[in-house]
């Protein structure tokens, strides 16, 4: 979410200076090796080029690598990552370009290209033994994320934004640059006259977040910008990793995971608060359901009927919520895998015993 740069302070578009380089790349101290994702675009190209410099200062610092994902979807694409080669191998950084093969779906492009991203990338950073993966998202890249998912309605994990550190697919993902405006890459790659690309789907108004972009300078003069939408990602996420730390206090106290199921004590689970009774009943439906994060709204909709089945004396309850099912016993609230669907017209058999499962802190998808 970046508006006309005529608009911004001279700080704003300022290019990045040796003596911030240090607070930037925090991050990276103490780490082994680190994989640069580098699509040659302005954000990532910055993020090549400042990281190069900041450990030009550190001569036992991490090994840096490079890696560009050709999603095989615009001819110029493979100019690009030869491109990216190129001027990585000026800076003496090895560097691969990884190309998504297949298939390409009709419909939700972009989320599958960014899946497939994301996979090329930590089957390139196992490849070269680096545990960390840098990507480049920028303060508008987060002031996006803020306002693409609270038009979907998402919770407060969501609205949270982006986080600077992350774990992933076995994978510790950076995002240096999170505080950072873009105009502020832009003018150090402009400095240091470093081409970069500009990729035109950015602009396509097909996809929902060149849409939001677009709506960034109206937004602005509403003083919905893009500091003051990073600046909400950053309390909403403060009060989410509160929330969190209850839950898991009220996890421990509460749950207990047995063979076949995770048992939570009713009637102390019906006095939570809401949105801890919501956090705590999606951990123990994705861990038994095994079908990964639930959606919010569909979670929302189960707690409601269940402290409604809760408020009556030994009403039945029964429900099943991805791939987990729900039930009250003796005081107790149940969450076990669900039998597995079968096709119409299939035969039925045993189903073969489930491993104990662990919880997690794998919540409501927002």
């Amino acid at each position: 979410m970046a508006a006309d740069p005529a608009g911004l302070s001279p700080e704003t578009r300022s290019a990045v200076a040796d003596s911030e380089l240090d607070a930037l790349f925090s991050s990276f101290a103490g780490r082994p090796s680190v994989l640069l994702a580098v699509s040659g675009g302005p954000d990532s190209t910055a993020l090549l080029h400042l990281a190069v410099r900041w450990r030009a200062r550190y001569p036992g610092g991490p090994r840096l690598f490079a890696a560009t994902v050709d999603h095989g979807l615009r001819p110029a694409a493979a100019e690009e990552a030869a491109d990216v080669a190129r001027l990585a191998a000026q800076l003496k950084v090895p560097h691969q370009t990884l190309r998504w093969q297949g298939e390409k779906p009709d419909s939700g492009l972009q989320e599958a290209a960014r899946e497939a991203r994301y996979a090329l990338l930590a089957a390139e950073a196992r490849r070269v033994g680096a545990p960390v993966l840098a990507l480049a998202h920028t303060r508008d890249d987060q002031a996006e994320t803020v306002l693409f998912r609270m038009a979907r309605g998402s919770g407060l994990a969501g609205l949270a934004g982006m986080s600077s550190e992350t774990a992933r697919s076995g994978l510790t993902l950076l995002r240096p640059f999170l505080d950072l405006p873009k105009a502020r890459l832009v003018a150090t790659l402009d400095a240091a006259r470093i081409a970069y690309a500009s990729d035109p789907s950015n602009v396509d108004a097909r996809f929902a977040r060149p849409r939001l972009r677009a709506l960034a300078p109206a937004l602005e003069r509403e003083g919905l910008d893009a500091r003051g939408l990073a600046r909400l990602a950053r309390r909403l996420a403060r009060a989410d990793s509160a929330l969190e730390a209850v839950t898991d206090r009220v996890e421990a106290e509460l749950v207990t995971v047995e063979k076949s199921h995770a048992a939570i004590a009713a009637a102390p689970f019906a006095a939570l608060p809401e949105e801890i009774a919501l956090r705590l009943l999606g951990r123990c439906v994705a861990a038994q359901g095994r079908e990964g994060p639930v959606e919010l709204a569909k979670l929302e909709v189960l707690l409601a009927a269940l402290l409604a089945a809760l408020a009556l004396p030994a009403a039945p309850f029964r429900r099943t919520l991805a791939g987990a099912s729900v039930t009250v016993r003796r005081g107790r609230v149940l969450v076990s895998t669900a039998p597995p669907r079968r096709p119409i017209g299939s035969i039925a058999t045993n189903s073969s015993a489930q491993k104990a499962p662990v919880l997690g802190k794998t919540g409501p998808r927002t």
